[in-house]
């Protein structure tokens, strides 16, 4: 996956609009980041619940891995998208936007 095709499929979520968030982009919803993209690095950090960041680690560990000290401790979870297929990183970013706007959960259900 390019850089280009993940602000797009972040920016398909209910609400979500970008932002720029210290040296990376972050994308949000109701204030809240639901992910966060580094250009220089071709990674993004998505908010995932503990069991699903266990899930997506252990499926694929050299390109999928908690951030570093608190942040991975609180289910941030990098995902190196210049190696992953589109499939791997609209389930996890779907899964990230529903932990950060549990309110429109409903509608974006509905709508799959």
């Amino acid at each position: 996956m390019d850089s280009k095709a993940f602000i797009q499929l972040a920016l398909s979520f209910d609400e979500a609009n970008e932002q720029p968030h210290f040296e990376k982009t972050s994308f949000r919803v109701n204030k809240k980041i639901f992910a966060t993209l580094d250009l220089t690095k071709l990674s993004a950090s998505l908010k995932l619940k503990e069991v699903d960041q266990s899930v997506f680690c252990n499926f694929n560990a050299e390109n999928i891995y908690p951030a570093n000290g608190a942040w991975g401790k609180q289910g941030w979870t990098v995902f190196e998208i210049k190696n992953l297929n589109l499939e791997m990183i609209k389930d996890a970013l779907t899964l990230s936007y529903c932990n950060v706007a549990p309110m429109l959960r409903t509608a974006v259900v509905t709508h799959i």
